[in-house]
């Protein structure tokens, strides 16, 4: 038996208890279980490349930190956008396992894929001719040397790598490689587009005030959790955006200028309420929400949002407020009266989830969701919901 056949037989085993069975003679079990369980990752992950044979999977650590299929997709979109028709050569300075690359590389006349590690660059050309990337380069090296030797092109994609030298995650722009701040003047000066992948932990005002030239942050959640924090170096001045996005099922986005009005904050809750989603609120750009859709504000620093009539289009969770409580022993006992089980989420509020729950005595789950917050008042409600109907 090849090494081949033994991953087609066993590729949809538990990898573990693979490791610690009897396996034929001269099968490389090591690699078989990468592969393997590269493969099940793909499935989930990748499902695009999961389904064309014969690819190889890097070891888990690259499989973890590389692109999904919605983000590599999204990717892939927004650069069509920006460039419209300028679509001469791209070069990716930090290739890794090659996701990000394979989406965006065929858009372009000439792409090149630069990786300084050999093991992944041996993979690459593997996986680029099997899924029909023939007009692309692959070259190992490091991204501060190619850099020097690449001219006008029309996009430079850079993934910083998150990780020291002790393999510890980083998160701040000067502790990641290549340090993009120290190269951003070199950058701009290459490429008409930079299109730079940053930790979705990164703090965004930061990374304004350190990189010039950005014109678009794109905040990029996949179901609702916060995954890539984009940001769109131009050497034009065009005017600035954030765009948040949730891709889930329908892909919702939500695109902020620069400056937005103040928010409207209402003296109390009306029918419907809103918890924007994470993109919103980790861009920071969610009280913009009040003009483009005519919601109003719960309080400065609550971050949740209520109309009279159901906001459809709102991106973010929508519910039908059943009744509201203040904390009194009577109140509680009035509103919650029937209720065993509810969802429950703090926002700007002197209490912890654990800490309610305890006090409130319900059980977690179930149709019914809870918000404990802050009126415009300064005064603290526990309000009671139900998921909005939307057609």
């Amino acid at each position: 038996m090849t090494n081949a056949e033994f991953i087609v037989q066993h590729k949809s085993d538990d990898v573990r208890k693979l490791a610690l069975g009897k396996v034929p003679e001269g099968i490389d079990l090591p690699f078989c279980l990468q592969q393997i369980e590269g493969w099940q990752l793909a499935c989930k992950k990748i499902p695009q490349w999961a389904g064309t044979d014969g690819l190889l999977y890097p070891p888990h650590l690259s499989m973890e930190q590389c692109s999904s299929e919605k983000t590599a997709l999204y990717k892939k979109q927004l650069v069509q956008r920006v460039l419209c028709d300028e679509l001469e050569q791209m070069v990716d300075l930090t290739g890794g396992f090659g996701i990000d690359f394979s989406y965006m590389a065929p858009l372009f006349r000439k792409a090149v894929y630069i990786e300084r590690q050999e093991t992944l660059c041996q993979i690459a050309l593997h996986n680029f001719n099997l899924l029909g990337l023939h007009h692309v380069g692959v070259r190992q090296s490091q991204a501060e040397d190619e850099l020097a030797q690449i001219n006008n092109v029309s996009l430079i994609y850079v993934d910083p790598a998150r990780r020291d030298s002790k393999g510890r995650k980083v998160v701040l722009l000067e502790d990641c490689q290549p340090n993009v701040i120290g190269l951003q003047d070199e950058l701009l000066k290459q490429a008409k587009v930079v299109l730079l992948k940053l930790s979705p932990m990164l703090e965004i005002r930061q990374a304004l005030r350190q990189l010039q030239n950005v014109r678009e942050v794109h905040v990029v959640s996949v179901d609702g959790e916060c995954k890539e924090l984009l940001l769109v170096l131009h050497q034009q001045d065009i005017p600035f955006h954030y765009h948040c996005v949730n891709l889930s099922g329908t892909r919702q986005e939500t695109v902020v200028p620069a400056a937005w009005p103040n928010p409207v904050i209402c003296e109390k809750e009306k029918a419907f309420l809103y918890e924007p989603n994470a993109s919103i609120l980790k861009a920071g750009v969610q009280d913009a929400l009040c003009e483009q859709l005519g919601v109003e504000k719960l309080h400065p620093f609550s971050h949740l949002f209520t109309s009279e009539e159901l906001i459809a289009s709102f991106p973010g969770r929508s519910f039908r407020i059943l009744g509201r409580s203040d904390f009194s022993k009577q109140g509680l006992r009035t509103l919650l009266s029937g209720v065993k089980q509810a969802n429950l989420t703090v926002r700007n509020f002197p209490a912890s989830v654990q800490e309610l729950r305890k006090k409130l005595k319900l059980s977690d789950g179930g149709n019914f969701y809870l918000f404990a917050t802050t009126l415009k008042d300064e005064s603290h409600v526990l309000l009671l919901c139900e998921k909005a109907k939307i057609d």
